[in-house]
C-alpha cells in the first residue's frame, strides 16, 4: 500500500495533489508542531500585480508556539474568508472555468470551522475530488493512538500501524529521512520529482508554485492532465 504523509496545508499546488494521486492512504500530519511561516493557514495565486498571498488569521499570539496543528484556531474576527473570495473573484474571473466553481467557492468560504486543520483538511479533501481522484483514501495522525518518537522513527511508527509497504516522500525530506530505517522496516521509499508541463496562466511568466486554484480555473476538468503529465508531454 502506497502512502504519503504531509502537513496539512491551505489550496496548497499541485505537487501536494499528485502526492495525493501516489497515495492508496493519504495522512495528514495534524499533530507536530505548527509552523508559524510556512504553508499551513496560507498559499499565494496570481494576478496582473503579480503574486498575492491569501493568509488565514489564526489566534498566535503566545499562542501557536509549540503547540500542533491540530490545535491552531482560526481568528474568526477579521473578514479573510470574504477577502479571500474577493481576491480570487478578481484575479480569476476572467478564466475560462472561473464561473464553472462560483458556487463551490461560495460554500468553501462559508464555512466556520473553529480550527485550521479542519478547514485546511475538509478543503484539501474537496479539491481532491473535484480533481478526480477517487481512490485515495484520507486519515489525520492525530486519530492514531500510542505514536511517539522524532522524525523517521515517528513516521515508521506511523506506517507500520495503517500497513504501509511504499512510502512516497517530498524531495525536501531527504535532509532528513534516514533512509535506512525504511528498508530496515521493509518498506520502500520513493521521493518525487517536481517536473510538470506548463499551462496557459493567465498572468505570465509562468509560476508553477501557486495554488492548485490557479490551474483548476484555466484548465478545468483537464486540470488532472497537468498533473500526471511532465515537461514537453502536454
Amino acid at each position: 500500500m502506497n502512502v504519503v504523509i504531509l502537513q496539512p496545508s491551505y489550496i496548497p499546488w499541485r505537487g501536494y495533489f499528485d502526492q495525493i494521486r501516489r497515495a492508496d492512504l493519504f495522512i495528514f500530519y495534524d499533530d507536530v508542531q505548527y509552523d508559524k511561516h510556512g504553508w499551513r493557514n496560507r498559499n499565494q495565486i496570481k494576478t496582473a500585480q503579480g503574486k498575492q498571498w491569501l493568509t488565514i488569521p489564526v489566534h498566535s499570539k503566545g499562542v501557536t508556539e509549540g503547540i500542533p496543528i491540530k490545535d491552531v484556531k482560526i481568528d474568526w474576527s477579521k473578514p479573510w474568508a470574504k477577502n479571500h473570495l474577493k481576491a480570487l473573484t478578481f484575479a480569476y474571473t476572467k478564466t475560462p472555468h472561473f464561473a464553472d466553481y462560483i458556487p463551490w467557492l461560495d460554500s468553501v468560504f462559508a464555512r466556520r470551522d473553529e480550527t485550521l486543520a479542519d478547514f485546511t483538511v475538509w478543503l484539501t479533501i474537496e479539491i481532491t475530488r473535484k480533481l478526480g481522484f477517487a481512490h485515495t483514501q484520507f486519515m489525520r495522525s492525530s486519530e492514531i493512538a500510542g505514536i511517539d518518537g522524532q522524525k523517521t522513527d515517528r513516521l515508521i511508527q506511523i506506517l507500520n500501524h495503517v500497513g504501509a509497504t511504499h512510502y512516497v516522500s517530498g524531495p525536501s525530506a531527504r535532509d532528513y529521512i534516514e533512509d535506512h530505517k525504511f528498508s530496515a522496516a521493509g518498506i520502500t521509499l520513493e521521493y518525487m520529482e517536481y517536473n510538470y508541463a506548463n499551462y496557459s496562466q493567465l498572468y505570465p511568466p509562468f509560476d508553477p508554485y501557486v495554488t492548485i486554484l490557479d490551474l483548476m480555473f484555466i484548465a478545468g476538468n483537464t486540470s488532472i492532465d497537468y498533473i500526471t503529465s511532465t515537461l514537453g508531454s502536454a
